[in-house]
């Protein structure tokens, strides 16, 4: 059995990724083999081809999709053959027709969800879930700030803190964007291009600052975002889409309030199996129960990957973008 499968054999920008034809094989103990319905794209791709994130080359990316299990090897007891299928899981590789792969973080779809959405909403979702449950303890009535509102997983956190009763302030580089923030269940929001947003955010809450940042943007929103935090806040870096952060001083962390920081990965808090089986049922349970609804704006063939890593570099999306097969 072959597959389209898209690999860098060198880091560059999207005109590096090439579709080759690979075999499949038949999974080993412990592995599954998935043909895909849908893939999902997302910031890590990007990195991971740039080579901000270096792989060893030559190198498959894509670290999410939806299909249908083919095959399940030795000791597999969670899927079967025939199983709606859904995973964000090392290693990359998703971005391709099938595949064999590790069976831990392959997750049950359940059939209230489309495979589309399934590929969209693993890795942003479950994101989400680490975000507002395995972090830092957030309640009803607590406030968060949340940059890139707008995006895949803006969207997802945007509703997820509604249901939830907590007041998110979201912020988005257009009124388009915030507009689209709020239908989401964003409380406030803010036009990062005609309003700086530290100020706007001490507006909001009184002088107060908030509880929680949750800042995938990285350089652009680093320092201000410290200075919205309240005395003893937590800031929660968690993606570099203006680049990295760059080196600072610990001092800036007392200085500013007895702060708190963290750069959390999302493989860190899947990598265990039953974990990561049971925050996919808890992400499933907030999207078929209605809390969260499953936004795709952007949908492009596989052929198309590199004009797909153009639009979502050049901050043109909103809400989740996928690959079709």
């Amino acid at each position: 059995m072959q597959s389209k499968t898209v690999i860098i054999e060198e880091h560059g920008g999207p005109e590096a990724l090439k579709i080759a034809t690979r075999d499949v094989g038949e999974p080993a103990a412990g592995q599954v083999r998935i043909r895909h319905h849908a893939v999902g794209l997302n910031f890590i791709d990007c990195y991971q081809r740039s080579g901000l994130y270096p792989m060893q080359l030559p190198a498959a990316l894509g670290m999410e999709a939806a299909g249908v299990i083919e095959a399940v090897g030795e000791g597999v007891t969670h899927l079967k053959v025939g199983d709606r299928a859904a995973y964000a899981a090392n290693p990359p590789g998703s971005y391709c027709e099938a595949r064999v792969m590790p069976a831990a973080q392959v997750c049950p779809l359940p059939d209230a969800i489309s495979f589309e959405e399934g590929a969209a909403m693993m890795l942003k979702g479950l994101t989400t879930h680490y975000l507002f449950r395995r972090t830092v303890p957030i309640k009803s009535g607590d406030t968060v700030l949340f940059h890139a509102a707008a995006g895949g997983v803006g969207l997802i956190a945007c509703q997820w803190a509604k249901s939830e009763g907590i007041t998110l302030i979201g912020t988005a580089g257009s009124d388009e964007k915030c507009a689209l923030a709020a239908e989401h269940g964003a409380t406030h929001t803010i036009n990062y291009n005609s309003e700086d947003f530290a100020e706007r955010v001490k507006e909001i809450t009184g002088g107060k600052g908030v509880d929680v940042v949750m800042d995938s943007v990285g350089a652009s929103t680093f320092e201000g975002s410290l200075n919205c935090l309240r005395p003893l806040g937590m800031m929660i870096s968690f993606g570099n889409a203006s680049g990295a952060v760059p080196p600072f001083s610990l001092q800036t962390l007392a200085a500013k309030g007895s702060l708190q920081i963290t750069r959390p990965t999302l493989f860190t808090h899947i990598a265990d199996h039953a974990t990561c089986q049971q925050m996919a049922a808890e992400l499933f349970e907030k999207v078929t129960s209605g809390d969260v609804k499953i936004r795709i704006d952007q949908s492009f063939p596989l052929e198309d990957v590199a004009e797909a890593h153009r639009t979502l570099e050049a901050r043109k999306t909103t809400g989740c973008t996928i690959l079709t097969l």
